[in-house]
């Protein structure tokens, strides 16, 4: 099948499918005379699980790990394991953050009731503070929330 067929059957953009061809993480397929490239059953199956992977939110270098797993398959899978519970102490610690979240918002939003001039609204003046001291607030959002890399996001 050809890549477009391939972005379509996986749900996959042409450009992410080009990404992870480029990261290694998807074999180059052959290409025909008319250097179409050409993929087959096996990149169907190897997109699809790093698509897997990646719906949770597993980084490139976490779903690396597991296709070299994937592709040893005698091997003792205690590493998978290690690395499982790492992602889900991430993801544990990403879903306080993102608590810490909601409560800062919803304390903003209890700055304005009632719908006023901007001069006076709660929220736009609580906003124009200064942050205190020790908020997970870096970079103009909550730490870890917003997380990824450059390249993660471009392949979205």
């Amino acid at each position: 099948m050809k890549i477009g067929e391939l972005a379509r059957v996986t749900g996959t953009p042409v450009e992410t499918i080009r990404y992870y061809e480029r990261e290694g993480l998807l074999a180059a397929p052959p290409r025909t005379e008319g250097n179409f490239r050409i993929y087959d059953e096996s990149h169907l199956e190897r997109l699809s699980f790093i698509r897997h992977c990646r719906s949770l939110d597993m980084a490139l270098d976490e779903v690396r790990i597991l296709l070299r797993f994937k592709d040893a398959p005698a091997e003792n899978c205690g590493d998978v394991n290690t690395l499982l519970d790492a992602h889900i102490g991430h993801v544990t610690a990403r879903i306080s953050e993102l608590r810490a979240l909601e409560r800062q918002l919803k304390s903003l939003r209890e700055r304005c009731n009632e719908a006023r001039d901007a001069a006076h609204c709660g929220i736009l003046n609580e906003l124009s503070q200064r942050p205190p001291q020790g908020t997970a607030i870096e970079g103009g959002h909550v730490h870890g929330v917003h997380g990824g890399t450059p390249a993660r996001n471009a392949e979205k």
